[in-house]
């Protein structure tokens, strides 16, 4: 018989538990499974290519986020990290996969890119060593792979490594375009995420409530020729922590 359940972090592992093992995208045991994905530099995926992504670029032209230090949150091969280098920030990149993070370092090589990348999980603070705080924590398709109850995690992180004043800026699969739109209670039901969450406006809102929202849209289509990343089935969101106690 057991009765160990005492914090919000033995809860919380235990609803990870209700999962099937090969369903894990967001713990150190599903390294592996982002190891596969990557493994093949050459396949046919959107965000493979050495582009950032359209909104960061559009934030920084627009001034609305300026240079400072950033954390890159689920980096993967490492685009944006390396864009956001050459804009002036000092950057931190991490991800779960050391496949995705000796591609990033490879291409941070080929660009004379100073970014600093840590492999590990980035809601297990005791774990991965992250420096913070961050005066931007950029998330382009990390969100989206967590369980629902992991979201907890997420706000937690942004609570003790998002600087007063700091930005979030978020790429996340938009409701009716990509991504699973099941009610958050189904998950635990089959335990499988499905490929990801589907998020409507209204839930992402709800969610960052204690932020300041500066903009949420759904993410500009960029031709292929286009020296950006951008595919309309994401929200782009940035949102900016009060800076006041």
């Amino acid at each position: 018989m057991e009765r160990n359940i005492r914090t919000v972090d033995d809860v919380l592992r235990l609803l990870d538990g209700l999962f099937a093992p090969g369903a894990d995208r967001w713990t150190g045991a599903g390294a592996s499974w982002w190891d596969g994905f990557y493994a093949d530099r050459g396949k046919p995926v959107p965000f493979f290519v050495a582009k950032p992504d359209e909104s960061l670029v559009s934030y920084l032209e627009r001034g609305l986020v300026t240079s400072g230090r950033a954390l890159d949150l689920g980096c993967g091969p490492g685009r944006n990290a390396l864009h956001l280098a050459a804009a002036g920030f000092e950057v931190e990149a991490i991800d779960l996969s050391p496949t995705a993070i000796d591609w990033a370092k490879d291409r941070a090589r080929g660009s004379g890119a100073d970014v600093r990348f840590v492999c590990g999980d980035a809601f297990a603070a005791a774990d991965c060593a992250l420096a913070g705080p961050y005066d931007l924590i950029y998330d382009s398709g990390c969100f989206h792979h967590l369980p629902p109850h992991r979201r907890i995690s997420y706000l937690a992180l942004l609570d003790r490594a998002l600087a007063p004043g700091g930005h979030l800026a978020l790429t996340c699969f938009a409701d009716g375009a990509m991504g699973s739109e099941l009610d958050d209670h189904e998950f635990y039901r089959s335990a499988r995420l499905h490929g990801g969450l589907a998020y409507t406006a209204q839930s992402l809102r709800g969610i960052f409530a204690d932020l300041t929202e500066v903009e949420l849209r759904r993410m500009q289509d960029e031709p292929p020729e286009s020296p950006r990343f951008g595919e309309s089935f994401l929200w782009t969101g940035l949102w900016r922590r009060p800076a006041g106690p």
